[in-house]
């Protein structure tokens, strides 16, 4: 009767603003029930599994996302402007959503909520207050997407990012 293997792996890697990227790859492989009474040998064909995973994993992530516009243009030619600008309802300055919440906003991600927290603990400030003051709100989870980058870049000290302003 054969004896199966089967191994997994998973990795997830952070990109710029936020973002992230992944892979996950399962492997299965008979193999004689008889190694289950020789352990090196067994191991090492576990070991062969798990650096055939990662292998494929590495490979994967190694590979580069589709790079951002160039020139205000996306590979298919198509201006990657057209979000921001010409829509009626948005600002000169590419803000979508002028005078707050003007539209529906995409609320702030889970993340970016938990990003705050952290980052207000860490900074030993009082987020409850700082929204009050900035956003004349009382929960972190009541922004918008925009709001919590903006948020989070002034906070942490950084360049302002796109982050939800799309």
């Amino acid at each position: 009767m054969p004896l199966k293997l089967n191994v997994g792996l998973s990795r997830k890697v952070g990109e710029a603003n936020y973002g992230s990227r992944g892979a996950t790859v399962n492997l299965e492989l008979e193999v004689d029930s008889t190694l289950v009474a020789e352990p090196g040998r067994l191991q090492e064909h576990i070991r062969d599994l798990f650096g055939l995973a990662k292998a494929s994993i590495d490979e994967e992530l190694e590979t580069e996302p589709a790079p951002p516009p160039v020139n205000g243009q996306r590979a298919n030619g198509q201006s990657s402007e057209s979000h921001t600008s010409n829509r009626p309802g948005n600002s000169a300055n590419g803000n979508r959503y002028p005078g707050r919440r003007s539209a529906n906003p995409p609320a702030a991600t889970a993340s970016q909520v938990r990003a705050l927290h952290a980052i207000a603990k860490s900074q030993r400030l009082d987020l409850a207050a700082l929204l009050r003051e900035r956003f004349n709100l009382d929960q972190a989870e009541k922004l918008t997407i925009a709001e919590a980058s903006e948020l989070i870049d002034d906070l942490k000290g950084t360049a302002p990012t796109s982050g939800g302003r799309r």
